[in-house]
């Protein structure tokens, strides 16, 4: 597996507050200001494309595995971050995209899509059989899950260039990509019991597969610890964690556990999480929400707003199941809801004209008081590096949602 993820799992289950952030984003500016971040501090990164995002036929970003792989270098070059630094992940590698089909079809492509992925030089690799397929419950057992993820870890062994280097997270318990599709969902931690099952399963799984060795590149469970967010609420961690579940680690040397949907949370969160074995944190919405918030803070007056507004009534097919309320509400998260809808439509050319002309725009005098003293003082150091100020702004919004990440040590970044 990746030395950076190993040495980082081994510092955590010795008792380090050490964990990897893993931003799970597409988008060119968020991955810019968060390699600017890790490398003013010197840490590694964790930079996931999901299943739906990257796939072999494009996905919704129009990328495969390998473009991916390519558009991120090219920004790591550009911004001086050192390659070395990267480790790609997958996430969310199984039927999921094409669950609507039948399970035969659906394991089809998710094997394409997996061999594309260690093809192309992905290492961490998040193998998600969670969800049934067509004519199967939403939720599909343990067994039918693990017996899938196994299959799939097979053709990433067959197609890896040195599958030593492999790193698989399974588990059953697995957030929506994206977070909670609706509020007040109850948000239950996992039970202690079921996390070990889950891995019995994939271990047995694994050998029935005839990858026996591939077992020990199991490194991370995804569990529940009790963090989500949907479209208007954040559920925070919960006082004094999960003990218990730490416990299912004891036995299992270098396995480490996995948290999604970390988004939003306070940030004395993280660093709890590390002390319950979370060595690997997930954020991705609130980094491009903090992008949205920051243009949206440079010029009041600007027409950004109407624009995005025309774009995601035009094609309201990525908020419209994720949002419900009457029209002012629906307004009002189209472009506020942490959801972060939104950022399925910065890419349309009518809203990256919008975005060049707000930047190109006057500055306004009193901009610093539209955003906190932290990130006022993160926007004058990337400026006085040679940024534009108002892209500095937006930079250095990005970079004060994922600070909390690192704890303590991005305060000096």
């Amino acid at each position: 597996m990746s030395d950076l993820l190993r040495q980082t799992i081994e510092a955590n289950r010795a008792g380090a507050p050490a964990v990897l952030p893993s931003v799970c984003s597409a988008h060119e500016v968020v991955l810019e200001a968060s390699m600017r971040l890790a490398g003013a501090l010197g840490r590694p990164l964790i930079v996931e494309a999901t299943s739906n995002q990257v796939n072999q036929f494009g996905g919704y970003t129009g990328m495969k595995p390998a473009d991916f792989v390519g558009f991120v270098r090219s920004i790591a070059e550009d911004c001086g971050f050192d390659a070395a630094s990267l480790i790609f992940g997958g996430d969310h590698l199984g039927p999921q995209v094409w669950r609507k089909a039948p399970a035969a079809e659906a394991m089809a492509k998710a094997e394409r899509l997996v061999a594309d992925y260690t093809s192309a030089g992905f290492t961490k690799i998040h193998l998600d059989c969670s969800e049934g397929c067509q004519g199967e419950p939403a939720q599909v057992s343990d067994a039918t899950s693990a017996t899938r993820a196994a299959a799939l870890a097979k053709v990433c062994e067959a197609t890896a260039a040195d599958p030593s280097k492999l790193s698989y997270m399974v588990g059953t318990e697995v957030p929506p990509p994206g977070g909670a599709h609706g509020d007040g969902e109850a948000v239950t931690p996992t039970n202690p019991a079921a996390a070990e099952a889950t891995l019995q399963a994939h271990f047995r799984a694994f050998e029935a597969a005839g990858i026996p060795e591939a077992k020990a590149r199991i490194v991370a469970l995804v569990v529940q610890p009790g963090v989500e967010f949907s479209p208007t609420e954040v559920h925070h961690l919960p006082a004094g964690g999960n003990p218990a579940l730490k416990a299912v680690l004891a036995p299992h040397e270098g396995l480490c556990f996995e948290a999604h949907s970390t988004d939003y949370q306070r940030p004395g969160a993280y660093p709890a999480l590390a002390e319950m074995g979370f060595a690997i944190l997930k954020v991705g919405p609130a980094l491009t929400h903090a992008y949205r918030q920051a243009l949206y803070a440079l010029d009041p007056k600007s027409s950004l707003p109407e624009v995005m507004e025309s774009l995601m009534l035009a094609n309201p097919a990525h908020w419209q199941s994720h949002y419900h309320g009457d029209a002012a509400t629906l307004k009002r998260l189209r472009h506020t809801g942490l959801a972060d809808r939104i950022r399925y439509y910065w890419a349309q050319p009518e809203a990256m004209e919008a975005v060049e002309t707000l930047m190109n725009s006057p500055i306004d005098p009193d901009l610093s008081t539209r955003f906190s003293p932290e990130t006022t003082a993160r926007a004058e150091a990337l400026h006085e590096a040679g940024q534009p100020l108002a892209r500095a702004y937006v930079l250095a919004e990005i970079q004060q949602a994922l600070a909390p990440y690192f704890f303590g040590e991005a305060a000096n970044g």
